[in-house]
């Protein structure tokens, strides 16, 4: 995904080595050849906090696009989450390192030994970090074990402004401390380089690079058979959000605004599809609310249903670039999302979806109404959005994300719009 960019040879507009670009091919069958010397391969840790769908999916994803003949990628993280065996599956070493927890806690110290042996035992080349814990744990070890490259993915600042005083004094802490130990910051979006004031690295260190995304499996227009599957029928509106339901992504936001949606059309239906700790407070207040949101659970089919929906809501306080939000786009439907860190940089407000602002449910409800009176433009909205993505994702040269030569017979990743590599 990123591996080929770190080091770009002159005169290659995308950042891939020349050398590998301009190798001829074989005079001679490989089993017609001498055998050839096994070479060493450029090992890789990802240090990541919470591995589950949305920004974990990364790491799979790169995993599948980079050569195993001359990558070999592992992934650290906390126990626990829905993308270990996917993980293993696209041939990523995995390690579920005990104690590590998404909360600060003295078992960090532990957690902190953990990495530091791992690194020195398998001698990484690159340790790339996600997260705010996997961020500053990571980054620490890889100093203390002088691997030579550590780079760092902000896929969404780890506090927004609603997050209480002592955690965003905890963070911006971590953030200081650390910042400066990372050769590269890296953002799925233009505007998530600065990382929202959190300042995990100096701009002249930041840059813009594009999350793989697939959009295999995600229709690209509304299908019937996905809304036969969250059962409701066609003749009903159906407004929906997907996410793993938690407070960053403000359910309950989305609650209220599904309440003041219903006053003005009330045949309208709400759901959720994801699951998590909060679930049971969205049901308590659309019960308090007096209207009906369906809450899933967690699917692994939510790129086919969200082209069930008549309109794609995000009601998210941070977010990098959104892959759920991708996903929507990409099967054409209409959107309306939260104007925070990356989004803007994929829903043009008027082109592609509408913006709102963020812990603004009525503002979302307007939004919402809107693209219900009016299905002709939001229908238009969801077409342009569809063609953008879509051409974004298309695979280019056999390449996928950032120029990494995908593995024969593996689908393709691709960059998610609005962003140029490098920028």
């Amino acid at each position: 995904m990123l591996y080929g960019t770190l080091a770009p040879s002159p005169g290659q507009p995308d950042g891939t080595a020349a050398s590998r670009t301009a190798t001829p091919p074989r005079v001679a069958p490989a089993e017609a050849l001498p055998p050839a010397p096994v070479l060493p391969r450029i090992k890789v840790l990802h240090v990541v906090t919470r591995f589950r769908a949305g920004a974990g999916d990364d790491t799979p994803l790169a995993a599948e696009g980079t050569d195993p003949d001359r990558y070999e990628v592992w992934v650290a993280g906390v126990p626990s989450g829905d993308l270990w065996e996917p993980a293993r599956a696209a041939g990523v070493r995995t390690l579920e390192t005990p104690g590590f927890r998404h909360a600060l806690g003295p078992a960090d110290v532990l957690v902190l030994g953990r990495l530091v042996r791992l690194i020195r035992r398998e001698r990484f080349t690159l340790v790339h970090t996600h997260a705010a814990k996997g961020r500053s744990l990571g980054r620490v070890a890889a100093r203390l074990c002088r691997t030579s490259v550590v780079v760092h993915t902000v896929h969404g600042p780890s506090f927004h402004p609603y997050t209480a005083r002592p955690g965003r004094t905890a963070y911006r802490g971590l953030g200081r401390v650390t910042r400066r130990l990372a050769r590269r910051l890296l953002a799925p979006a233009p505007r998530g380089a600065g990382a929202a004031g959190e300042r995990p690295a100096p701009p002249d260190r930041a840059r813009a690079m594009p999350s793989a995304a697939r959009p295999a499996g995600v229709p690209g227009e509304f299908d019937p058979a996905a809304r036969a599957l969250l059962g409701v029928s066609r003749k009903t509106a159906l407004v929906g959000t997907v996410g793993g339901v938690d407070t960053r992504e403000a359910p309950l936001a989305f609650v209220r605004m599904a309440a003041a949606v219903r006053a003005h059309h009330p045949d309208t239906a709400f759901v959720v599809i994801g699951d998590g700790p909060p679930a049971g407070e969205v049901r308590r207040l659309a019960a308090d609310l007096d209207v009906e949101v369906t809450v899933t659970g967690r699917r692994p089919d939510t790129g086919r249903l969200v082209a069930g929906l008549d309109v794609f809501v995000t009601t998210s306080l941070r977010e990098g670039a959104g892959r759920a939000l991708t996903e929507a786009l990409t099967a054409a439907r209409p959107v309306v999302a939260t104007a925070v860190h990356g989004v803007p940089d994929l829903v043009e407000h008027g082109a592609t979806g509408l913006l709102v602002a963020p812990a603004d449910p009525g503002g979302a409800a307007r939004a919402v109404g809107w693209l219900l009176d009016h299905p002709r433009e939001a229908a238009e909205m969801g077409r342009k959005a569809g063609r953008r993505v879509r051409a974004a994702l298309a695979p280019e040269g056999g390449r996928g994300a950032a120029g990494v030569r995908r593995r024969p017979g593996r689908p393709a990743a691709g960059r998610v719009p609005g962003v140029a590599p490098g920028s």
